[in-house]
């Protein structure tokens, strides 16, 4: 229909339009090919019916296609402000990764991990354990203020000697100064802040940011 047109036009007023059928028309484009075709049309042939109402027809096509891309694109924009503002509120909750292990390799001369607190520590034990749950290597836990704690892992068990390498499981048991007892885990740490970088959400979880699609959880500390 509207190939039809352009080439009607091409034929009539060659100086003034170029057909090139792989370019794409605007209505506002369309529309003065239109107009111009009325406008040179041979009074003694002129266009049809049936092909005026074709014609305006693919007129209101282009129209409602433009009016719902605009739509689109707007709703677009306020989902992603929405969106991004949700992520904001989760500031201060905390967020589980889920990942409670640790990877040892031939080449490694030690592993540090960070750990959080959510209670002031009054005692306690960090316990590393291999796939098998069995307790390789354990660090004792002195009076300490809440928070992130960082540590340092030899990779020695507890009788002194290199632990193979593999994946370990790390998690602590502590004691608050009212006697209350906790535990916590790698993957668990408090939202801090939220940075949003090429088109991709990053939330600080201890030192390190990480994509906000890498966290399974996120939940309101309960002490």
């Amino acid at each position: 229909m509207a190939i039809n047109t352009i080439n009607t036009i091409n034929q009539t007023t060659s100086n003034d339009f170029v057909y090139n059928p792989d370019s794409e028309l605007d209505k506002d484009a369309f529309m003065k090919l239109f107009l111009t075709q009325l406008e040179y049309q041979d009074p003694t042939d002129p266009m049809d019916t049936d092909k005026m109402l074709e014609q305006t027809a693919y007129l209101s096509t282009m129209e409602m296609n433009k009016n719902m891309k605009d739509t689109l694109d707007k709703l677009s924009q306020t989902l992603s402000k929405s969106s991004e503002l949700t992520v904001i509120s989760a500031i201060g909750k905390m967020a589980d990764t889920g990942n409670r292990y640790i990877n040892v390799t031939d080449d490694d001369n030690k592993v540090s991990f960070e750990l959080y607190f959510g209670d002031d520590i009054s005692s306690g034990e960090v316990q590393i354990k291999d796939k098998n749950g069995n307790i390789v290597r354990t660090f004792p836990l002195e009076a300490h203020n809440k928070g992130i704690l960082s540590f340092d892992w030899d990779l020695t068990d507890n009788t002194g000697n290199r632990v193979p390498s593999d994946t370990y499981k790390v998690e602590a048991t502590y004691t608050s100064p009212n006697g209350k007892t906790h535990t916590t885990a790698l993957g668990a740490y408090p939202i801090e802040s939220i940075k949003f970088e090429k088109g991709t959400t990053y939330v600080k979880l201890g030192s390190s940011y990480i994509p906000f699609d890498k966290i399974k959880e996120i939940y309101e500390w309960q002490g």
